[in-house]
């Protein structure tokens, strides 16, 4: 017997309980067959105004994220996803893997995360090394993904960080916001836009700003729903958030 609705696939996802974005950008790019379950990491929305701060509610995230692992596990899905990225980008590469393993171990099932999926992503769109990101983060947040990337062997030529003023508060960001950013960090040299931050609703925005740019963007939220659905051998393909889940 199967579970009625996700025959296919019961994807844990845990996310912070500030964020509104990632769940229904998630179960938009849903396929038939393949269900989503939130499990909350139950953080309080601070004020964000600076370094410090910022590095406090990484902490904070980091704290709660076992327990947020053991209430989803309850429901036994057969793969979890992390809805969250700022933890997946802290202190490099080494950390990256570190933590998946160690987030692997306590679910005790494949995990899909933010910073893998990007890597996965670029990866499809040829040799791609010089990047842009946008991030909601303060300028710590912003180095952390500068890092990452640079561990990973890509140039980062410009991260713009919007700063937002809360953990809910970043999904306030409107659309022409998140355009103009990727506008900011746009030139002829940089060969792809990456965004971190799933609490940005970037994934409708990204799909339109492949089309002008005439280069990959990718949505964060869109890259590791894909990295999730691919890793677990589901190869649909869903249309209306760019070419990553429409051709790859």
């Amino acid at each position: 017997m199967t579970d009625s609705l996700g025959y296919r696939m019961k994807f844990g996802v845990i996310a912070p309980s500030t964020n509104t974005s990632v769940q229904p950008e998630f179960d938009d790019m849903r396929p038939v067959g393949v269900t989503n379950h939130f499990s909350r990491i139950v953080i309080p929305d601070d004020p964000v105004a600076s370094d410090e701060d910022f590095n406090e509610l990484v902490m904070r995230i980091r704290a709660a994220t076992m327990d947020a692992i053991d209430a989803v596990k309850t429901c036994s899905p057969g793969a979890m996803i992390m809805g969250m990225s700022a933890e997946t980008f802290w202190d490099g590469k080494d950390r990256a893997d570190t933590l998946k393993a160690e987030v692997e171990a306590r679910a005790g099932m494949p995990v899909a995360m933010g910073s893998d999926a990007c890597q996965q992503a670029l990866s499809k769109f040829g040799n791609i090394k010089r990047i842009a990101v946008v991030t909601p983060y303060m300028p710590i947040g912003d180095e952390q993904v500068r890092r990452f990337f640079t561990d990973c062997g890509y140039e980062v030529v410009t991260v713009k960080g919007l700063k937002c003023a809360s953990p809910m508060l970043i999904a306030h960001e409107t659309e022409k916001t998140l355009r103009d950013a990727l506008i900011e960090v746009n030139d002829p040299s940089v060969e792809a836009i990456v965004q971190a931050g799933t609490n940005l609703a970037m994934a409708r925005v990204g799909a339109m700003a492949e089309f002008w740019l005439d280069k990959p963007v990718i949505a964060i939220n869109t890259a590791t729903y894909w990295h999730a659905l691919r890793m677990n051998g589901i190869e649909d393909k869903v249309q209306g958030f760019g070419s990553l889940l429409s051709h790859y």
